[in-house]
C-alpha cells in the first residue's frame, strides 16, 4: 500500500516568502534517502540545496524548474510505505530549527549525523531529520559499497549516490550557459569537483566555431527573479523612503598604497591578500567609532545607534549584487580584517553567501574602483544610514608639499541618510575617512 508524503518548500532563510527552483536532482521512480539533496532553489538572498526529509521513492515532481515558488507549496511527493522506518511527522508544519542551524544552511553531504542517547527521535536539520535512532554515521547512498581491494575507486567527479557531477551550482549556471555537459568532464578541484577553468576549458572548442546568429527577434525578456529581483525591491525602497545626500572627497592614497606594500611583506599576513580595500575598511571602522550615528538605522519614531559594525561589502556576483557583512568587523584585528574581507569576497564568488551572511549589516562600502569608475552616487544598503563608494585610484597631478607632482589618488563618496545624518556630521565622517587614507598613521592616532 502507498504512503505518499509532500515536501512543502520551506523558509530557508528569515522570512522569506518565495524560491525559484533552480534544478531537481531527483526524478520520478527515484530512490531517495532521508538528507539526500533533491533539489536546487534560490531565493532573494542565495542559493540552497534542499534535503529531502523522507526515505522513499519519488512519486512526483510537483513544480518544474523555473518555477516561483511560495513558501509552503508542495514540490515534491515520495511513496514512503516502502521505509516502515520513515517519519510521519506532517511536513506542513517543520520543527523549529535550532539557531545554530541557521547560520549554516547547507549541512555537508559527506558528514555524518549524530544522535544524542537521551533522545531517540531523528535530530532536525534544515527540513526534515537527521539520521535514524540508534546510527552513528549515515548509511551509504544508493550504489555504494563497502571498499574492496580489487574494485576501482569511483570516478572523482561523480558524486556517490545520485550520480551527479560534483560541481558548485555557479560553476553547474556556468556550464549550462556555455553548452558543457558535466557528466563528461573530469574535475581537477577539491575532491574531484568541477571548477569553472575546466568548464571554460571544454567550451574552448566551442568558441572556435561560427558564431550563432542573432536572435530573431529585436527584443529580448529576462525574468527578474531571485538576488535581481530582491536587490531592485530593496533599492526602490531605499531610494524612496529615505532621502539620500551624497558627498565627494578626492584623497591622495599614495602613503595608503606604500602601506599595503609594506603590509604585503609582513609574515602576519602571509597567504593573505592585502588590498587598499582593507585600508578604506579600517578607516571606516574607526570613523564609525567616532561618530557612531554614522552606524545606526531608522526605526519609526526612533534611531538604533549600534554599537558594533557588521561591515557590508556590496559584490557583484552571476546572479547579480549581493552585500554581505563581516560580523563585529570593529573588533577585529587588521589581520583578522584581512582575512575575513578575503573569505568574504571568495564565498561570494562561489555562490556559497547564505541568507545569514547578508543579515544585520550596519554600514557598507561598495569599491567601484574595481570596475574603472573614479565615483558614484551610492543607494544605501536597507536598514543603514550611510554606504561609501571608493573609486579606482589613478596616477594625478597633484599639489603636494607646495609643489606639483604625480600622485596615487582616489575619489570617496558617502551616501547618508539625511534623517539621521545631517551635513556636518556626513562631511566630518568623510573628511576623517580620507585624512586616515592620506596618512594610514592617523587609523592608530584615532583607533
Amino acid at each position: 500500500m502507498s504512503d505518499i508524503k509532500q515536501f512543502r518548500l520551506p523558509d530557508v532563510g528569515e522570512g522569506l516568502t518565495e524560491a525559484d527552483i533552480v534544478k531537481w536532482h531527483v526524478q520520478p521512480g527515484d530512490t531517495v534517502e532521508v538528507n539526500q539533496t533533491i533539489v536546487e532553489i534560490e531565493t532573494a538572498k542565495a542559493i540552497v540545496e534542499l534535503p529531502c526529509p523522507f526515505d522513499g521513492v519519488v512519486t512526483e515532481l510537483m513544480v518544474t524548474e523555473g518555477d516561483t515558488v511560495d513558501v509552503g507549496t508542495p514540490i515534491i511527493a515520495v511513496d514512503v510505505a516502502a521505509d516502515s522506518s520513515a517519519v510521519a511527522t506532517p511536513v506542513s508544519e517543520p520543527p523549529a530549527q535550532p539557531a545554530a542551524l541557521k547560520q549554516d544552511l547547507v549541512p555537508s553531504p559527506d558528514e555524518p549525523g549524530m544522535v544524542s542517547p537521551e533522545e531517540p527521535k531523528r535530530q532536525p536539520v534544515l527540513v526534515g531529520y537527521g539520521v535514524k535512532p540508534g546510527a552513528t554515521k549515515r548509511r551509504p547512498r544508493k550504489g555504494r559499497q563497502a571498499p574492496v581491494p580489487e574494485q576501482p575507486p569511483a570516478p572523482p567527479a561523480e558524486r556517490p549516490g545520485n550520480g551527479m557531477p560534483l560541481a558548485k551550482p555557479p560553476v553547474r549556471k556556468l556550464a549550462k550557459d556555455l553548452g558543457v555537459d558535466l557528466a563528461a568532464l573530469t574535475g581537477t578541484g577539491p575532491n574531484g569537483s568541477i571548477t569553472r577553468d575546466d568548464v571554460r576549458a571544454a567550451a574552448q572548442p566551442a568558441a572556435e566555431r561560427p558564431a550563432p546568429a542573432a536572435p530573431a527577434g529585436r527584443e529580448e525578456r529576462v525574468p527578474v527573479k531571485g538576488v535581481r529581483k530582491a536587490t531592485a525591491n530593496a533599492m526602490v525602497n531605499s531610494a524612496f523612503t529615505a532621502p539620500h545626500v551624497t558627498e565627494f572627497l578626492q584623497v591622495d592614497v599614495t602613503e595608503t598604497m606604500e602601506a599595503v606594500r609594506r603590509l604585503r611583506e609582513m609574515p602576519d599576513f602571509a597567504g593573505v591578500r592585502v588590498s587598499p580595500l582593507l585600508l578604506v575598511a579600517k578607516a571606516v571602522l574607526v570613523a564609525a567609532a567616532r561618530y557612531p550615528m554614522v552606524n545606526s538605522a531608522w526605526a519609526g519614531d526612533e534611531i538604533v545607534v549600534k554599537h558594533y559594525v557588521n561591515l557590508g561589502i556590496a559584490a557583484a556576483t552571476e546572479r547579480g549584487l549581493i552585500v554581505p557583512n563581516v560580523k563585529d568587523a570593529h573588533a577585529m584585528s587588521l589581520p583578522d580584517l584581512a582575512k575575513a574581507l578575503n573569505d568574504l569576497t571568495e564565498t561570494a564568488r562561489a555562490g556559497r553567501t547564505t541568507p545569514a551572511d547578508m543579515s544585520h549589516g550596519t554600514i557598507t562600502i561598495t569599491n567601484v574602483g574595481v570596475f574603472g569608475v573614479d565615483t558614484g552616487t551610492p543607494i544605501i544598503t536597507p536598514g543603514e544610514a550611510a554606504i561609501l563608494a571608493f573609486g579606482q585610484i589613478r596616477d594625478m597631478p597633484w599639489v603636494h608639499r607646495g609643489e606639483l607632482a604625480i600622485r596615487r589618488v582616489t575619489t570617496l563618496a558617502l551616501s547618508f541618510d539625511h534623517r539621521i545624518i545631517d551635513g556636518e556630521l556626513g562631511s566630518k565622517f568623510l573628511r576623517d575617512v580620507g585624512a586616515m587614507l592620506e596618512d594610514p598613521l592617523h587609523m592608530l592616532a584615532w583607533s
